[in-house]
């Protein structure tokens, strides 16, 4: 698995053909959770959020092949239309695909990463 020191450094290594989707991606997660840190874990870009270690898990990202995964860490409550809306790119357990040949959906992201982030506040920044 290839080392990146940081975000810039993990964009600056990617595709020619995705990196503008993945520049995109980060400024989307960035203005939903604009408190959330910004790291570099299991190699790929990820945001902590209300609290560190396993809780504070928000978002991770990372680009492919064919497609780029979004993955939302379990335990995460969706209201049901947005969870709806994110069924057709779920791939598993808590990982999300978006196909290089369709459309990216921001907005929706931006939607997710935003109740997730209300979610958080709701319920306080401490690790249980």
């Amino acid at each position: 698995m290839r080392t990146f020191k940081d975000v810039d450094s993990y964009l600056a290594e990617a595709p020619d053909e995705i990196r503008d989707r993945l520049i995109k991606l980060r400024r989307t997660i960035q203005k939903a959770a604009p408190r959330a840190m910004e790291r570099i874990s299991y190699g790929v870009p990820f945001y902590e959020y209300g609290g560190t270690g396993y809780k504070g898990r928000l978002v991770y990202f990372a680009a492919f092949k064919k497609h780029i995964s979004v993955f939302l860490p379990p335990g995460g409550m969706l209201p049901r239309e947005l969870a709806r809306e994110m069924d057709k790119y779920h791939a598993g357990k808590a990982t999300y695909r978006f196909p290089l040949d369709q459309p990216f959906p921001f907005t929706l992201v931006g939607k997710v990463i935003k109740e997730l982030v209300k979610e958080r506040d709701k319920r306080g920044t401490k690790d249980v």
